[in-house]
């Protein structure tokens, strides 16, 4: 299992421990690569620091992308890497934020606009489809997510004080503005949230096996 933009390696850490797999991390991170390693303790688990695209070599698969597709502009190039790591029959469980690209007011509001890029929903499936994948699962995690932005923002007003003594104060009001817009948009249906899982085709082009 590749484990692409990791953070801390919370879920690797959960699928290695449940499921025994070979799990490897990345993260462009050394600070959360190198907390990762030390929660990961006696668990199979690797982790390297990196900037993808390209993904490491070999092959694996599964490939795990969560909470941060969202980040990537050039989608087309991602997916045509995480497919050159995938065997046929291979998985690409991913989330994924489907909308409009903003509009220049929106991107004004914002914190680090440019590492929000909203996908529509068709053109997703046409870069997916592009790519060699087909989509096995879904579910729509909309609501759920805004209940959790809104929860992090009441949060992180709660502990303000804190906080702002640790990441200053301009950082921590762009933590509070993007949580709570991106509550009122999940809210409104500007954007909604998916859990998705597709398959590499196999060569034989049968499709993915089930």
């Amino acid at each position: 299992m590749l484990d692409l933009c990791c953070g801390v390696g919370g879920p690797g850490r959960f699928l290695t421990r449940e499921l025994g797999c070979d799990y490897l991390g990345v993260d462009a991170s050394e600070d959360a690569v190198a907390l990762a390693r030390e929660r990961a303790r006696d668990l199979p688990c690797r982790f390297e620091v990196t900037e993808i695209p390209p993904l490491p070599p070999g092959t694996f698969d599964v490939v795990l992308l969560l909470e941060t597709l969202l980040a990537f502009r050039d989608k087309e190039a991602l997916l045509r890497e995480i497919v050159r790591a995938l065997p046929a029959g291979g998985r690409f469980a991913f989330t994924f934020e489907e909308g409009a690209p903003l509009t220049e007011s929106e991107r004004a509001q914002m914190p680090a606009a440019d590492t929000v890029w909203l996908t529509p929903r068709d053109e997703m499936q046409a870069l997916l489809a592009r790519a060699g994948l087909a989509m096995r699962w879904e579910e729509d995690w909309s609501e759920s997510h805004r209940e959790v932005a809104a929860a992090l923002a009441d949060a992180y007003a709660a502990a303000s004080t804190p906080i702002a003594s640790r990441i200053g104060r301009q950082a921590l009001d762009e933590l509070l503005a993007a949580h709570r817009l991106w509550s009122e948009w999940l809210a409104t249906g500007r954007v909604r949230k998916f859990a998705l899982v597709a398959g590499r085709a196999n060569r034989s082009g049968s499709g993915p096996r089930p």
